[in-house]
């Protein structure tokens, strides 16, 4: 491994230098059998209980507080509840906690409160516990804020990043790259033309209508390293090939021309209102069917296969050929999230 000696901006990526970092200095201090679940939320069971259970926790530290299309606050929410709803849960309970920059401006809090007031109640959570620190000027750089969900996986769904299988097929419930191309021109003013909005949203009510079409192996949220990282997580964990087709994968024009300009791959850049799905290969098209019926999923498109053989990711070029798709090397969008 090749985890540097001291903390980069590019630890925090969801990249290789991420999945390094908790590989060595967490997993190994931390590691039980919870843990190694390795998904974006851990499924548990309460003693004695029949119930099975869903917990994730998060934080968000994106800049700018407010960009087109969202807020902190909203994306704090539904990333959380997105987390839960990749297990296949029923989100039902977050906490909060918010750290506060001496200076801050009240109207500021109170708008991402209302924000995330108005999140909870769009996706059916409660809030229901949190706490509120205040640092020193210079300190956070104006708020930051933590969430921790639990959630409620229904009896018969099994859904994991563990379970891709050769012969399933591989579904994005819309457009790449929205999320990431949209703050990163908010952030420094870049003015760049065109509809540039983030896709921030919850996805549990499409995560519950696809659990009625077919059976579902994976789903994931491609957030931070994008499509492809997110795909190489998959493979990794299901210790399979992943192929994908270039011309299949949807890509908003304006995010098209936006990562041309700014020499970006929009399969590197984040999203945070779509969803990956690995569904087995005779019931793609009735999910995707159901997947189309939704408005976060009118897009949706079968964008490759899964097959056998070693933990890789492989992109079919407009050309036709195949090349390797790696995980995010370095930080291509600092504070997206």
């Amino acid at each position: 491994m090749s985890v540097s000696n001291k903390i980069l901006l590019a630890h925090g990526s969801g990249g290789r230098l991420s999945h390094e970092l908790i590989e060595k200095v967490f997993k190994s201090r931390f590691s039980n059998a919870m843990l190694t679940q390795g998904d974006d939320a851990v499924e548990f069971r309460i003693q004695n209980s029949e119930f099975r259970m869903a917990f994730t926790t998060d934080s968000y530290v994106v800049k700018p507080l407010f960009f087109p299309g969202g807020d902190i606050g909203r994306l704090a929410v539904c990333g959380t509840v997105n987390d839960l709803a990749m297990k296949g849960a029923r989100p039902l309970y977050l906490s909060v906690g918010f750290i506060i920059e001496e200076g801050l401006p009240l109207e500021t809090l109170e708008k991402v409160v209302d924000s995330m007031s108005a999140a909870a109640k769009e996706t059916g959570v409660s809030i229901v516990t949190g706490d509120t620190k205040v640092v020193d000027k210079g300190a956070c750089d104006g708020l930051f804020i933590n969430t921790a969900g639990v959630g409620e996986i229904p009896e018969g769904v099994n859904v994991s990043g563990a379970l891709a299988a050769p012969g399933d097929a591989v579904i994005i419930s819309g457009s790449v790259g929205d999320h990431g191309a949209a703050v990163i021109n908010a952030r420094n003013n870049f003015g760049l033309s065109g509809n540039l909005f983030s896709d921030v949203a919850p996805l549990n009510g499409l995560v519950s209508s696809l659990l009625k079409a077919g059976s579902i192996h994976v789903l994931r949220d491609p957030t931070r390293g994008g499509l492809a990282t997110t795909l190489n997580e998959i493979a990794l964990q299901s210790k399979i090939t992943i192929v994908i087709e270039e011309d299949k994968i949807p890509v908003n024009p304006e995010v098209k021309g936006a990562c041309e300009m700014l020499g970006l791959d929009p399969l590197y850049v984040a999203n945070e209102g779509k969803l990956i799905a690995i569904v087995t290969g005779g019931d793609a098209e009735g999910i995707l069917k159901a997947m189309r019926q939704d408005s976060l999923g009118k897009n949706a498109a079968i964008i490759g296969k899964v097959e056998a053989g070693k933990p890789q990711v492989l992109l079919t070029t407009f050309l036709g050929s195949r090349r390797p798709l790696m995980m995010l090397e370095g930080e291509a969008l600092p504070r997206i999230c």
